[in-house]
């Protein structure tokens, strides 16, 4: 994969963020695209190599539009500045996401601001076994490659149903159950870059998993 030209890409997408640009580039466009389409593909069956129970993400139905959604953004740039996909993305459960960028690089993965519905059985999992996670959160690998949960908001109290003197009440008033870690470019750049991914997705499974048991209970 030719991460330079990805790179090269979104920097001169970021000078000349227009449908004027993009449509007289439309062909470079097109060949990025295509090719980081294809490197999915490859890595989605190299995760599927490792993971029992991963679900097959083709690069096409991973990949992000690199349109923002004016209608919802109207202040945002009309393209991204960069491409980002999800891949064991199962329906309702949460993936292992990828962004390549100019202003940030990352491997992600978890649940974030889920639906109401979602969420209270993120909680409810917790109040059964929370020590569980509280383990996966506090392994010492993990916590060098994630540091620990994406701070986001959260509550300030205790849920609905749950007790402010709760063991797990930290965890419960998350909003956001993800874990990121971040890249530099030189690290995409580098030969080994699949077998990084791989490193990370490896570490973070157990907590995406932990995830995705509590909301299909």
């Amino acid at each position: 994969m030719n991460f330079k030209n990805v790179f090269e890409f979104l920097e001169q997408l970021n000078r000349n963020n227009s449908k004027e640009w993009m449509d007289q580039n439309r062909k470079w466009y097109h060949e990025v695209r295509d090719s980081y389409i294809a490197w999915l593909n490859g890595l989605d069956l190299m995760l599927a190599a490792i993971d029992d129970e991963y679900y097959p993400t083709p690069g096409k139905r991973g990949i992000n539009r690199i349109n923002n959604n004016l209608m919802f953004h109207p202040n945002k740039p009309v393209y991204k500045d960069h491409f980002g996909a999800g891949l064991d993305k199962e329906p309702n459960k949460g993936d292992f996401y990828i962004e390549i960028g100019l202003k940030h690089c990352m491997l992600a993965g978890g649940l974030w601001r889920p639906d109401p519905k979602t969420l209270k059985s993120i909680r409810e999992g917790i109040d059964y076994d929370g020590e569980e996670l509280k383990k996966i959160l506090n392994k010492p690998s993990f916590k060098a490659a994630f540091g620990g949960l994406v701070e986001d908001e959260k509550l300030k109290n205790a849920p609905k149903g749950f007790s402010n003197d709760h063991p797990h009440i930290e965890l419960l008033r998350n909003k956001t159950f993800a874990v990121m870690h971040p890249l530099t470019k030189k690290e995409v750049l580098q030969d080994d870059f699949n077998d990084r991914i791989i490193e990370i997705y490896k570490e973070m499974l157990p907590f995406r998993r932990y995830l995705n048991r509590a909301v299909t209970v």
